[in-house]
């Protein structure tokens, strides 16, 4: 491959057009790497996203939990208990 490479870079050098040449290659290297990085970046900003989404729900229910288990019993059944306020 690296052979093939050096073969054309010597026709582009023989035939004048080896800046053209080297231009071309240079945009598309920077291309697809600028489009490496932009993917990786989306990526790590949409996976902290759903992580901390995931933490706030789990952090929800923890807390709802928490307040069911010291809530009161104000139901039906706790009147006939009777309670302080004379229901």
């Amino acid at each position: 491959m690296f052979v093939f490479l050096l073969i054309l870079v010597l026709f582009a050098a023989a035939a004048g057009v080896l800046g053209a040449v080297l231009k071309f290659t240079l945009v598309l290297v920077l291309a697809l790497v600028l489009s490496i990085v932009l993917l990786v970046w989306i990526g790590a900003w949409y996976a902290k996203r759903r992580f901390r989404a995931f933490q706030r729900d789990v952090e929800t229910r923890m807390d709802q939990q928490r307040r069911r288990r010291e809530a009161y019993d104000v139901g039906p059944q706790a009147g006939a208990r009777g309670l302080p306020d004379g229901r």
